[in-house]
């Protein structure tokens, strides 16, 4: 009969009935359980001498917080002694099962009545992702929401959303306006030489057709730049007008705290 190591972690299955993560989150609730107890519940089992639970606490001591571990980069995730590719991809689904759950409802065709609210909007789907997102809101003649679309994803930098792409779907889904967006994984705000020219040229290609570019917003760490607040909307709406832009003096950034 092999001996049990004195170093090893006894499995949740010889723990007492009352005990049991699962059997407590269906007697008493959800809210009964620590965050390494759900963490638990997701991963299922741990490793040798290492239960469910405490890889549930491991990964809370290494993070921090659920919300850290759900900002980090799959790659981090990866690294957890303890974890593989179907454990890390249960866990980076429900975090995104919650995070979509905390979103407004699509179908109720969300009015954006200004850049605020826009902001905030957007900042709710960019906020604290570990790589670069471009999103496109379109809107019709009242300025409801008819779609919200992933247009490109990729490294700091490296994402070059195709004007291309974003006019197909704005002539798809019959659109009057829209609003880009897009995060900085480092936190600033402060728009770049490329999404400035990235703005110009979606200005320059929705104007024959009749739509409009109401903003483009950049979402940080805490706070978000929009390019309509800031003036530059207006200011590259004439500049597309030219095919000799002029130089652009040092902007300052007006930060929009939502």
């Amino acid at each position: 009969m092999k001996k049990q190591n004195k170093g090893s972690s006894k499995g949740i299955v010889s723990w007492p009935v009352d005990e049991r993560p699962r059997e407590r989150l269906l007697s008493r609730g959800p809210h009964s359980l620590t965050d390494a107890e759900l963490i638990a519940i997701l991963v299922r089992v741990g490793f040798q001498g290492t239960n469910a639970v405490e890889l549930g606490r491991n990964l809370m001591k290494q993070f921090g917080s659920l919300r850290a571990m759900a900002e980090a980069p799959l790659s981090a995730m990866l690294d957890v002694k303890g974890l593989k590719g179907a454990k890390v991809a249960q866990l980076a689904a429900a975090m995104e099962i919650a995070r979509r759950v905390s979103l407004p409802d699509g179908k109720k065709r969300l009015q954006i009545k200004g850049t605020a609210q826009a902001g905030e909007y957007v900042k709710e789907r960019l906020r604290g992702l570990p790589d670069e997102h471009f999103r496109v809101l379109y809107l019709n003649r009242q300025n409801r929401l008819i779609d919200d679309v992933l247009i490109a994803q990729g490294v700091v930098d490296g994402v070059k959303p195709p004007v291309r792409s974003i006019i197909t779907h704005a002539l798809r889904t019959n659109a009057s306006s829209l609003i880009a967006a897009h995060n900085h994984p480092s936190g600033a705000i402060e728009p770049s030489e490329s999404d400035i020219i990235l703005t110009r040229d979606i200005i320059s290609a929705t104007r024959p057709l009749g739509m409009k570019i109401l903003d483009h917003i950049i979402v940080g760490e805490e706070t978000t730049y929009s390019f309509t607040d800031s003036g530059l909307l207006d200011e590259l709406e004439l500049e597309s007008f030219s095919p000799y832009p002029a130089k652009r003096k040092q902007m300052k950034i007006k930060e929009s705290a939502l």
